[in-house]
This record gives C-alpha cells, structure tokens and sequence, in this order.
C-alpha cells in the first residue's frame, strides 16, 4: 500500500487485514454480547418478572449510557495510548460482566451488569476506527471499516441464531447444572458461556500490530480547549453527520430489539423458529449491506465524489423507507420476512462508511474522541432510546401488547424521515470541512 511523501509506508495487506478480521472478531463478540437479550425475551421477563418497558432498559438505556459516557474519555486514551491494549482490556472487562448477567437473580443485578457490559465495550470502536484508518489509505478506507463493522450484523445475526439454539435446548433438556455455580437456567448458560469465550478471546489480540499513526500531530495529547475549537468550526457538518446516522441507528436498534416479539405476538411463531429465520436475514442481509456501502462509497471517492461517505448514508436512508414503514403492517409472516430483507440492507449500508467520514474529516490525533462523539450520539440515541420508544408508544400510546406492529412502524418511519432530512443537508457542509482539514493541517 502506497502513503505520501514523507510519511512511512502502510502495513503489508496481509498484515492490515488480518488486524481487520481479527477487530471484526471483536466486534462480532461484542454484538452477540449485546444482542442476545432481544431473543430471550419471554425467559427473562418470567424469571425477574418484569414488564416491557423495563426489559427496554436492559436492552438499551442501561447499556448506551454508560457505553457513550464511558466512550469519550477511553477515545481519548486511543488517540496517545496503546490502542491493542486498551481493546484487550475492554473485552476482559465486558465478558465478565456479560458472565455476571448470567449469574443475576434480580432485575438489579442484571441491570448492572448490563452496565459493566456498556463499560467494557466503549473502549473497542474508536480504538479500532483509529486503528483502521492508520492501516489503510483514504481510496480503502470505506471498504476496510464496513468489514469491521460486518460484527455488528454478524454478531446480531449469531445472536438470534444462538438464542434460538438455547431456547430449543431449553424445551429438551430444561435447566443445566455447572461445577460451582449450580443449577442455572438456559438463558444464564449462554450468558455465562459467552463471558468464558470472551476471555479466551483476548489472546487473539497478541496478533494485531499497531500501525504507525499518520498526520500532523499524531499520536500527541491534543489540548481538549483545541479539540472543541477545531469541532466547532465544522458544526455544522458534525451534527448532520451525528444526528442523521444516529436516526438509522433508531431505526435499526428499535426494531431488532422488537421484531423477535414482534414474530411471537403477531404470527404466533415461537422463539427458536424466529431465532433462525430472522438471524439468518441480519447476518446475510446485514453483511452485504454494509459492505455495498463501503464498496459504493470508495468507488464514487475514486471518481472525484468528495462527500462520497456521507452521501452513501443519504441513498441508504431513502432506500430503507418504504420497507420500514411497510414490514410490520403485513398481515402474512413470509411477506414481511421478504420486506425484512430489504429494511435490513439499507439500516446496515451506512455503518461503515459513518466512521469512515470521522476519519477523513479529523485530524488523526482527535479521530478517537471525535469516534467516541459520534459514538456517544448514535448509541445513546439508536440504543438508548430506540427500543424504549417502540416499548413506550406500546405501552402508553396504544396500550395493548398486540399492537407492536403499529409502534414499529410509526417509530422507524420517523426515525429514517429525519435521517433523510438530516443527511442530504449535510452534504455541502461536509465537502466544506474537507478543506478546513487541510487548512488546520497547513498551520500546524
């Protein structure tokens, strides 16, 4: 891979990717770890006796406020510090909290364990973002973070896939019992089962290398008085960018953290055909969603495209409309699996190329906090809030469990009409803090 003048030569392509399928590896952990919960849905609500809206907090706000609190401040430590390490220490840390939400016997103890899990896994992606974006140069960029971003679909897809497997095991053989923790229900096992692979995990990071960091000032502690300064002068571009990624993430989140009960309510079908059917749709769909979009956004950069990661976002956000607003209204279950299909290419194409643009507009010595920002934003808002608002308009807007298609519907709709909005306003701003990249890296 060739660099610019006076500056060293990119890692080897044997050596940049297989730190990218090795971070990718992480990510697909990491997502498992996130998203079981959304399958077992039923179990855990019998077992803590708990009701919808509070199930919502364990699958979002519990985990998304700690992930983007905690997210800025480990950004930081990714822009001076060891970013192998800090990765390392990150999944140490969420797979023993993942192993604590397996041995919870209360909605309490659960629920802090679902922080420990936001905690931990807050330190993987500006550290692999920065990582990436040292690995490859800006005509790749795209196509290298949309693989590593693969984990998130990967990773939801093998969650559902995983949990229906459990819960089918569960109708077998019931309980299992384990040397010193006893007897533990299925949905603890794989908890506990995960926290064990997470560990073993880490090992595989011995085999990342740390490429050189690049750019002015890389690597150096950046005054935050002059990080504000420099995030101030592309406002404009930083919220458009942050809130119109963030409402596909709304999208998204709200509707995978549902559709499984969705499936169960509506149709009648039972937890492990939903695992299966809907697993498979988010790892293949999701996949080759996310990698269209990293593959279209560096074909339109090689042909002059400057604002190509931003508008990638734009054309996936109008392409998912139709069929989010649709799927859930279907009254046959293999239609609105067919409209899945769909819904769940275009939520995903944007997922690379959104970190992407963070790495062509910054200066690399402020790429993991200004990561952690965005991070913050759309986790807070995908996360955080998108599960809690399908759970609330069902609950207190239209008061009958059964009406979960409607508040699907209705609450992803809107999300992707301001993500539409949202992004196709920010193109021009964009193109323009391309250049003040260029000017602040001259002063310097």
């Amino acid at each position: 891979m060739s660099a610019a003048p006076n500056q060293p030569p990119y890692p080897s392509a044997l050596a940049a990717w297989s730190s990218v399928i090795i971070l990718m590896l992480a990510y697909v952990l990491s997502f498992i770890d996130r998203q079981i919960l959304n399958l077992l849905v039923g179990p855990i609500q019998r077992d803590l006796a708990i009701n919808d809206t509070q199930m919502s907090l364990l699958m979002g706000l519990s985990f998304a406020l700690f992930y983007t609190v905690c997210g800025i401040p480990l950004g930081r430590l990714a822009d001076t510090r060891s970013r192998r390490g800090l990765i390392a220490v990150g999944v140490l840390f969420w797979s023993a909290a993942t192993a604590a939400c397996g041995l919870a016997k209360s909605y309490g103890q659960f629920l802090l364990g679902r922080i420990g899990v936001g905690v931990g896994e807050a330190a993987l992606s500006p550290a692999a973002y920065s990582l990436i974006a040292d690995s490859f140069p800006a005509e790749r960029r795209a196509t290298a973070m949309s693989v590593y971003s693969m984990g998130v679909y990967l990773g939801s897809g093998l969650a559902f896939l995983l949990g229906g497997l459990v819960i089918h095991f569960a109708q077998q053989q019931g309980n299992v019992q384990l040397p010193v923790v006893g007897e533990v229900r299925p949905w603890q096992f794989i908890f506990l089962l995960l926290g064990v692979a997470g560990v073993l995990f880490t090992l595989l990071m011995l085999a990342v290398r740390e490429p050189v960091r690049r750019g002015v000032s890389a690597g150096q502690a950046i005054p935050l008085a002059e990080v504000g300064r420099y995030l101030r002068s592309i406002r404009r571009t930083v919220i458009h960018h942050n809130l119109g990624f963030a409402g596909l993430a709304l999208a998204g989140y709200g509707s995978s953290a549902w559709i499984p009960t969705f499936y169960i309510r509506t149709y009648g079908w039972d937890a492990g055909q939903v695992g299966v059917v809907y697993g498979s749709v988010v790892a293949v769909c999701g996949c080759l969603g996310i990698l269209s979009g990293g593959r279209l956004a560096d074909w339109l950069r090689r042909r002059g495209q400057d604002d190509a990661n931003m508008r990638v976002g734009w054309y996936a956000a109008v392409g998912a409309l139709p069929s989010v607003a649709l799927f859930p209204l279907v009254n046959d279950p293999w239609l609105a699996t067919a409209l899945l299909v769909p819904s769940v290419f275009f939520l995903s194409m944007p997922f690379g190329v959104a970190p992407a643009a963070i790495q062509e507009l910054m200066p690399n010595s402020m790429r993991g906090q200004a990561s952690a920002i965005y991070l913050f934003v759309i986790t807070l808002i995908g996360l955080g809030l998108g599960p809690t608002a399908v759970a609330l308009v069902t609950d207190f807007v239209l008061g009958d469990p059964a009406a979960l298609r409607y508040s699907l519907a209705g609450v992803s709709s809107l999300a992707v009409l301001s993500s539409i909005w949202l992004l196709g306003r920010g193109l021009a701003p964009y193109r323009a803090s391309l250049g003040t990249l260029a000017q602040w890296s001259a002063a310097r």
